[in-house]
This record gives C-alpha cells, sequence and structure tokens, in this order.
C-alpha cells in the first residue's frame, strides 16, 4: 500500500461550512465511501474536516482557473491536479469525474478501510461518490446558469433497481464462495457484509450502486477464470512429468542375468 501522507488532526476553525455538497456513504465489505465537493473551498480544506478525521483515505482532485490564457485569445486555461492520500491511482480517478463533467473546484472522497481487498471496484465507488456530490451542487445552483443534472424519483425504476441490487448481492454471495472453494483458502473467511437498506437510499446512489455491483461481479468472474487456468496449466505440466515405463526403459531383472551366467559357468 502507498505511503499515506499526514494531514492536519482537524479543519481550521476559519474553515466556512457551507458550499459544501456531500454524496450518501456507499458500503462495500466493511469499507465505507463519502465523497465531499465544493466549487470554492480548496482540496486541503476539504481533506481536513472533522468528519473524515478517522478515514484512512482522503483522496482528493481539484480543476481550477489558471492565471495563464490560451495562445492567441483570452481563453482562460484550466489546471488540474490531484492527491492519493496513499491510494494509488485514486486521485487521478477523480480528477477525470472533474474534467468529464466540466465544473471547476475540488473534490475529495473519504475511505475507511474495512480489512477486505476490494480490488478495481473501489474506483468505482470513489468515482460514483464524487459524482453525485458534485450533480448535488449543480442542482442548487441551477439558478447560477450551471446546467442542472436531475434524476427523476421513477418509483417504477426505484423498485427494478432494489430487485437488481438484491440479486446482484446473491451473486456476488455465490461467486465468491466459488472462488474460495477453487482457491482452496484456508483463511478464516470473513463475515457478510451488511445488506445496507435500499428502501431508504436515494434514486441515484441506486443507480450508482448497480454499476458498483456490476463492476463487482466482473472481477470475481475474472478471478476464477485466472484460477481455473492457473489449475489447468498445473495439471497439464505434472502429466508431463509421469513418463510411462516401457520396455525399452524398464530397468534390468539381474536375477534373471545372474542364473544365466552361472549356469554357463557350471555348464
Amino acid at each position: 500500500m502507498a505511503t499515506k501522507r499526514t494531514l492536519s488532526p482537524s479543519e481550521p476553525a476559519t474553515t466556512p461550512t457551507t458550499n459544501i455538497y456531500r454524496s450518501s456513504p456507499i458500503e462495500d465489505r466493511s469499507s465505507r465511501f463519502i465523497a465531499i465537493y465544493s466549487p470554492s473551498l480548496t482540496a486541503k480544506e476539504l481533506q481536513v474536516k472533522a468528519e473524515f478525521k478517522s478515514a484512512t483515505h482522503r483522496i482528493a482532485a481539484w480543476r481550477k482557473s489558471s492565471s495563464q490564457r490560451a495562445l492567441g485569445s483570452q481563453q482562460v486555461l484550466l489546471e488540474t491536479g490531484h492527491d492519493d492520500d496513499g491510494e494509488k491511482n485514486g486521485g487521478k480517478a477523480l480528477e477525470s469525474v472533474l474534467v468529464n463533467m466540466n465544473v471547476q473546484g475540488a473534490v475529495v472522497v473519504a475511505r475507511w478501510y474495512g480489512g477486505v481487498m476490494l480490488g478495481p471496484v473501489r474506483f468505482v465507488h470513489m468515482k460514483n461518490c464524487a459524482r453525485e456530490a458534485i450533480s448535488q451542487s449543480l442542482q442548487t445552483h441551477e439558478n447560477q446558469g450551471v446546467k442542472k443534472i436531475k434524476i427523476s424519483e421513477d418509483p417504477a425504476r426505484r423498485t427494478e433497481l432494489i430487485r437488481l441490487l438484491s440479486e446482484r448481492d446473491r451473486s456476488i454471495l455465490v461467486l465468491r464462495g466459488l472462488l474460495a472453494e477453487k482457491q482452496q483458502s484456508i483463511s478464516p473467511k470473513s463475515s457478510p457484509a451488511k445488506v445496507p437498506d435500499y428502501a431508504k437510499l436515494p434514486l441515484a446512489t441506486l443507480e450508482n450502486l448497480e454499476k458498483a455491483r456490476d463492476a463487482t461481479i466482473g472481477w470475481v468472474l475474472k478471478q476464477i477464470e485466472k484460477v481455473e487456468e492457473e489449475a489447468a496449466q498445473k495439471t497439464s505440466t505434472g502429466a508431463e512429468d509421469q513418463t510411462p515405463c516401457t520396455s525399452d526403459n524398464k530397468p534390468e531383472d539381474n536375477t534373471i542375468i545372474n542364473d544365466h551366467v552361472v549356469s554357463n559357468i557350471d555348464a
């Protein structure tokens, strides 16, 4: 794991608490992710928020106006940056969200590590949290001419997502069991992650969770395929090492040869 940079223990007393937009939490196998976004505060100001003091990582990215201008025009150039805070490639993932949503400001995703490595799906969780926090800002600032991002509360879609997420959870449980069986794991099994109450989550979070579950299933399937390929390779190697015994490579019967020699001497 990459070295985690030491941050200030708590936010300065002068840091404003307004103009900050939060995502709903995403939980996966005891890890927890929450994002905050601000179009005006700096990444460092967001990273030292008291609510993130106990987080394992506080990954940040920012995008702001530069003092430079495009060559031959007065167009303002934008500069971007990020801070992995020990979560390698995490900051770059958040930076891409700011660019793709065409917004300026800073976003921080706090992750509380739950003891189980999540693999690539952790980046999906980070980006989904960041998108939701930024979307909250865009909705609030519609009257300032910023494009509004809104996901309608469609009851039929909500019901469908809850059904799909329940199916995904069952599939993930079965696939993880199959992977553990193929790996012949002897390590103690971790307790299943607590399933959130999907009925209480906003539609935007349900949409994000569906994408995250699909990514998890894809990752587990790849791990199963990898284990099966390694097992097949070992089986093939073992078969080549076992050379069948033929008449050409049988050991000589010394008893018979010796008896023949003795018989000739007696004669």
